[in-house]
């Protein structure tokens, strides 16, 4: 998979993005807990996404058969640029590479079933990514938008986190050692929905761009 990579408003020549793994976090945003009727984490909540998941920037979200609800959840994503073990808080916004656009997309049916979210999360296609890879920004405070078919449906900012970036990079790097091109997806805000055949989803980031996906019939 290919990303254009910003440097400072200058478009470079792609690079290769191909994490080992990808790190989510659930239930990061505290008016998402709300709505999803938790409470909030005391430490981030980690599942793994696998790299077959991953899918470009206005390539197609395959919605599998047979489920009421297939979720997008607009999420800030982190490339990490070096390998990180237990990296402190200070430290660890100098392990990122970049920052991109990511949908967790979700079967909401099957991560109530499980208990557990690696299949509801790792279906092919449920991973969009883009549309570049931009270095330099400060992930504090990045307005996060969501809309369906133009429709405004996430609108929040990353202030908001219950964990910020740093925090989520130390705490993971603590747990598994985290290689160059990794994700972190960072959780998701409040307005989480379903998605249908035909839809247009699109997440915007502040800084990052539009990442854009059509919704179609698994082939």
């Amino acid at each position: 998979m290919q990303l254009p990579r910003i440097i400072a408003g200058q478009t470079q020549p792609s690079i290769a993005f191909a994490p080992s793994k990808i790190i989510g976090i659930g239930q990061n945003y505290r008016a998402h807990v709300a709505e999803m009727g938790k409470t909030i984490p005391s430490e981030p909540v980690m599942f793994l996404k696998p790299p077959s998941s991953l899918l470009a920037d206005g390539a197609s979200i395959e919605r599998p058969d047979g489920y009421l609800r297939v979720d997008y959840e607009g999420e800030l994503g982190v490339v990490i640029g070096r390998r990180a073990r237990q990296v402190s808080v200070d430290d660890a916004l100098g392990c990122v590479l970049g920052y991109v656009c990511v949908n967790d997309v979700t079967v909401r049916d099957l991560q109530q079933k499980d208990g557990q979210w690696t299949r509801a999360k790792g279906f092919d296609t449920f991973c969009p990514v883009g549309p570049a890879l931009v270095e330099g920004l400060d992930p504090r405070d990045l307005r996060i938008t969501t809309r369906v078919n133009g429709a405004v449906k996430q609108d929040s900012r990353t202030s908001d986190l219950i964990f910020d970036v740093a925090t989520l990079i130390a705490f993971v790097s603590r747990h598994m050692t985290l290689e160059v091109g990794d994700l972190i997806s960072t959780g998701t805000p409040a307005g989480v929905g379903n998605l249908t055949v035909g839809d247009v989803v699109e997440i915007e980031i502040e800084g990052v761009g539009v990442l854009r996906n059509p919704v179609v019939a698994p082939r």
